[in-house]
Parts: structure tokens; C-alpha cells; sequence
């Protein structure tokens, strides 16, 4: 075993430089609940399934009491991105061990409260094990640890009594989740301070409320007559169309309402030639800001130069229903989000150079479900289309009538408890009924004209592949599988090898 050991105060006086956070200011500890399942007489439930719709890895079930308790700090970094059973940081004493078991190179930084960088260096794969040793800064009542790997990174607070919590990334929304048992109406829950106890759930008996479910709501779908028939090649100019690196708030106006939206330029965009663009939605009650730290798209579409967008949905102005979401249907946003994603799109266009044929659509939860509609009425736009945790509705599949056919990859898990693999009911009484993982695959088989039985491809997923226009159906089930995040490293080389016709 390679064990690189390290003097902090050595290190520190050789300069190392570089600032991950201009501010921790607006960093937050991880959130934290705890509270009581019950039913309407008072009676504790035990075995209730909890999930959370915006962070993907967190669940859990109430005991013989009735109690839950979630969070997501941990012991490792498996949080943000990093496998814990490969990357595992101890800190014990004065003593910071980082064990690397992943194989590959990464990268530590320590910083000081207020952000000053007193440790940076990158590690190859070969360093299996380091060590910091931080007596030279026991002044310091608290210290930032972050540790970066393939594209992922988790930071951490370094107390001097050795506590340790995971941070919260910036902008990160607070959590949002689903109460689910058999018998029982689902009920849902929404955190309203990063530490909340003694927090009471009452599940009502199986209908004992209507469900909406049959109720049809027409969705807005907007006009999608954009589709040019001209077979001239587009000519795209990119003069004047170099921009600065980095997240970049933004907003147009749609239908007299100001809507916002994050444009992300990656280091290696330069503005001198087209570049690919990828709308990327976030879950119900989740933001824009939620969705650009938890996706697993950026990590590898930085590197190509492509610009990212992550678009904020709106509220209902029924406050029964969740939100912010995105108006798929029945549910859960009173507002034209395909007219707002075209005039976002349109407006992007104007600040940066867009390949025009390589604009692509991904989501988690909800925000898979919007990339499953605008897959309906966008695809003069979209290129392809990757969803993750939602299919398509009984409502919006109705009527759906995408301009062409359409490549699409999907992402479900088969114990996913807030959008069920089965399909049906959403147990919310909000009107959305859902196809299923196997019916939403079949569903797009047939839109674009696939024919024959699907097969397993090398990412050990079902794939239709003789389909009209050379598009691919796909579906990719994690077996045991949750509510999670789309893998972005199967999902963005599907999306890239396709281009608008």
C-alpha cells in the first residue's frame, strides 16, 4: 500500500493555491428529520416506505413504533457522487486519513473558514492512502475538506473536537418526500428547516379520499410548427459569442411572467465553433440550482465544451399540489413550460453558439417526466431525450404527436416508491396516472415505427433499434433499483450520436 503522509504547515508555506467556494457563507450543515408515522386513530405504522422526490439515494422504513429518522450526512462520500465503499476519509485525533480504493487520480483541498486554501494537491491512482496531519492549524476552530474524484466531490467540516458533517452544496434544496404503505393514501412532506424532530405523518385508509386521477385536464402543449423543411445546410456564426465560464443566472419573459433558469459554461467552451446544449429539468420541489449540483450529465459534458441549462419550475396556484414542478398534465405547474423551454432555448442561442442540431433534454423524477413531454410536442428541437425516475401520464401520452420520431433513453429502477415501475396512480391525488417503465417503452416503440423485439445492448439495457429515421428506443432498469438520478455516463453517449435530420 502506497501511504503519501503530509506536514499541513509545509505544505501551506509552499503556496498552494486555488478556491473551490468564493463564499461559504451561503453553505449550509446537511439536513436532518425524525418524527412519527401514524393513522388517523394514532396508531403507530410500522413498515412504511419513505422517499425522498430530490435526493435520489436517501429512503428509508418506520420501525414497530412508527419512527423514522433521515438525513443525508454520512460517513463516507457516497452523498455527492463518490462511491463510500471506495473513497472512505477517517479523521481521528489530530490525523486526517484518506483511503483511495477507487483506482483512479483525485484531488484534496483544505481550506480555512473563510476559504483561504491551505492544502491543495492532486494524487494519481497510485497513492492508495494519504495522510494530513492538522496540528499546525489547531487555532482554527473549523476547517473545509473537499475531495474530488471522476467528476464528483463531496466537502466536509473539520472541528477541532473531530466532528465531522457533510456539507450541504450550495443552492441545494431542502428535502422533499413520499410516505408510502400498502393499504394507505400516500402522504407527502416538505422540509422547512435543514433539522426538524418530532415531525408527525398521518396516512389516511385507501380511499377514503377521491383520487383526480380521472379527472382529464388538457396540458398546454404549444404550437410545433418551428419545424423547417428546408434541406439547405444551416449556416451558424459564432461571432460575438464567447462567454465567460461559469453558472450564470437568467431569465425571459413568458406570458407576461418572468421565468428563470441557470445557463452553466464549462471551462472549455471558447465560442469559436457550435457547440451541443443540454436541458437538464430538476424534480418536483426541487430548482434549477438542486438539479445542476445532484445531475450526473455535467461531469462529462464539461469536458466537451457543451453548455448546460437548469430551468426553474413554478407553483400551482392550487396549493394542494407539490411544487415547484413542471406542467406535464394534470399536475404540477399552471404554466406553458414547452413555450418556456423554447423561449430559453431561444434566448441561449443569442449569448453563446448552439448547434442548432444537438439540443438534448434530460430530467430526474419530474423533471424526467418533462423531458418524457417535451419529447412529445419538442421534437423539432430536441435531438433526444433522456428521462430518469417518470414516464409519461395517461393524460399527456393521449396526446401525443411528436413532429418526427425521436431517440430516447430511460432510466428507471424497479423498487422506485414515488414513481412506481408498474405504473398507475401516483397516490397524490393530483390527477397523474402514470404508464410504467414497460408500458412507456413500448409506448415510444411504437411512435417511432420500431419493429421486431428489443435487445439487451452492451449497457445491459433493452433496446429498439430498427426504428424509422435510425432513432433507438432504450430502456435501462436497475434492478432493486430506486428513485435515483439517470446515469449519465450511459445516458450522454446515447444523446451525443444523435442530430436533428
Amino acid at each position: 500500500m502506497h501511504i503519501h503522509k503530509m506536514d499541513l504547515g509545509s505544505v501551506a508555506r509552499k503556496g498552494a493555491l486555488g478556491l473551490f467556494f468564493s463564499s461559504l457563507a451561503s453553505m449550509a450543515f446537511a439536513w436532518s428529520i425524525s418524527g412519527t408515522v401514524s393513522n388517523e386513530a394514532g396508531a403507530p405504522l410500522e413498515g412504511v416506505s419513505i422517499s425522498s422526490f430530490n435526493y435520489a439515494d436517501v429512503s428509508g422504513t418506520t420501525d414497530a413504533q412508527g419512527n423514522f429518522a433521515l438525513s443525508n450526512e454520512g460517513t463516507g462520500i457516497a452523498d455527492f457522487g463518490l462511491n463510500a465503499a471506495k473513497f472512505d476519509v477517517q479523521y481521528q485525533g489530530s490525523i486526517l486519513n484518506i483511503n483511495n480504493r477507487t483506482g483512479e487520480a483525485f484531488k484534496v483541498s483544505l481550506m480555512d473558514a473563510l476559504g483561504k486554501v491551505m492544502f491543495q494537491q492532486d494524487f494519481d491512482a497510485q497513492n492508495s492512502s494519504m495522510q494530513l496531519d492538522l496540528r499546525k492549524t489547531s487555532h482554527q476552530k473549523m476547517m473545509i475538506l473537499r475531495v474530488s474524484a471522476a467528476g464528483s466531490s463531496s466537502s466536509y467540516t473539520l472541528s477541532k473536537d473531530g466532528a465531522r458533517k457533510v456539507l450541504k452544496k450550495e443552492g441545494d434544496p431542502l428535502a422533499g418526500f413520499q410516505f408510502a404503505k400498502e393499504g394507505y393514501d400516500r402522504a407527502s412532506y416538505t422540509m422547512s428547516a435543514e433539522v426538524e424532530t418530532n415531525v408527525s405523518i398521518v396516512l389516511k385508509v385507501a380511499g377514503s379520499n377521491p383520487t383526480s386521477s380521472t379527472s382529464i385536464i388538457t396540458p398546454i402543449t404549444s404550437s410545433n410548427s418551428n419545424v423547417s423543411s428546408s434541406s439547405e445546410p444551416e449556416v451558424i456564426s459564432c461571432d460575438g459569442k464567447t462567454y465567460q465560464a461559469g453558472n450564470h443566472n437568467m431569465d425571459v419573459m413568458v406570458d407576461g411572467k418572468k421565468r428563470t433558469f441557470i445557463m452553466h459554461v464549462p471551462d472549455s467552451y471558447k465560442g469559436s465553433a457550435p457547440v451541443p446544449l443540454v436541458v437538464d429539468y430538476h424534480p418536483v420541489m426541487g430548482s434549477g440550482q438542486g438539479q445542476l449540483n445532484g445531475t450526473t450529465y455535467k461531469s462529462l459534458t464539461d469536458k466537451e465544451g457543451v453548455i448546460s441549462l437548469y430551468p426553474d419550475g413554478t407553483k400551482s396556484a392550487d396549493a394542494s399540489k407539490m411544487g415547484p414542478g413542471w406542467n406535464v398534465g394534470p399536475c404540477c405547474s399552471d404554466d406553458d413550460d414547452v413555450k418556456f423551454s423554447r423561449e430559453m432555448i431561444k434566448a441561449v442561442k443569442e449569448k453563446v453558439c448552439i448547434d442548432n442540431k444537438r439540443i438534448y433534454a434530460t430530467g430526474f423524477s419530474m423533471g424526467g417526466g418533462m423531458s418524457n413531454h417535451v419529447a412529445c410536442f419538442m421534437s423539432d428541437v430536441y435531438a433526444a431525450v433522456a428521462p430518469a425516475g417518470m414516464d409519461l401520464n395517461t393524460t399527456n401520452s393521449a396526446i401525443c404527436k411528436p413532429d418526427r420520431p425521436i431517440s430516447i433513453i430511460m432510466f428507471r429502477g424497479t423498487n422506485d416508491n414515488v414513481c412506481r415501475y408498474t405504473g398507475g396512480d401516483s397516490g397524490f391525488n393530483d390527477g397523474l396516472n402514470f404508464l410504467g417503465a414497460e408500458k412507456n417503452f413500448k409506448f415510444w416503440a411504437e411512435k417511432n415505427g420500431c419493429v421486431g423485439v428489443p435487445t439487451t445492448n452492451s449497457d445491459g439495457c433493452q433496446e429498439y433499434s430498427s426504428c424509422n429515421a435510425g432513432t433507438k428506443v432504450v430502456l435501462c432498469t436497475k434492478q432493486g433499483g430506486g428513485h435515483e438520478q439517470g446515469d449519465g455516463k450511459i445516458g450522454w453517449p446515447f444523446l451525443k450520436q444523435f442530430t436533428m435530420p
